[in-house]
């Protein structure tokens, strides 16, 4: 694939990511909603970035998303970019490596690995931060059993536009 290809893909995709990411600014509903809808698409960006555009240029996208997340206060401290990014990455990498057996497998792989590592991260970093408990509490809900439901819906819809795809 050209240069040039790669490019206008890989900012269509970041582009699109970011207008996904924006959507509970414009759309009424309510905040535990919105976390699951654009999520999944969020994850699903990521995923078409990493089939479509190819691995660096989807981790540039994981790692843009979470920057502007803080600076539209989606995160609460800078400190988080970085595990959120790291999640990116990681979801996008255990798909690639799965995708050469079964997608199914990748996209269930992909899910756990940033699940697990998002939870692992936040559960570490949250004893070093100090924020309120609750705060912490919802911290650590939206990096649980959330990003399973995000990440699976996520491969999903990224299968079904991959095909559409060329």
């Amino acid at each position: 694939m050209s240069n040039n290809r790669i490019l206008t893909r890989t900012a269509l995709l970041l582009s699109l990511t970011l207008i996904f990411q924006s959507l509970r600014f414009f759309i009424p509903v309510p905040p535990f909603l919105s976390t699951f809808i654009i999520g999944s698409l969020v994850n699903a960006s990521l995923l078409i970035a990493a089939e479509k555009a190819g691995l660096w240029p989807a981790i540039i996208i994981a790692a843009i998303a979470p920057v502007v997340a803080y600076f539209q206060q989606l995160l609460p401290l800078p400190v988080f970019i970085v595990p959120v990014a790291l999640g990116n990455i990681a979801y996008i990498i255990l798909f690639l490596i799965a995708l050469r057996w079964s997608r199914l497998l990748s996209i269930v792989s992909a899910t756990i690995g940033k699940t697990g590592l998002l939870y692992g991260i936040f559960a570490w970093l949250l004893t070093f931060v100090a924020i309120p408990p609750k705060l912490a509490a919802g911290i650590m809900l939206a990096m649980s059993w959330p990003q399973l439901v995000t990440g699976i819906f996520g491969g999903i819809l990224a299968s079904l536009a991959v095909r559409r795809i060329k």
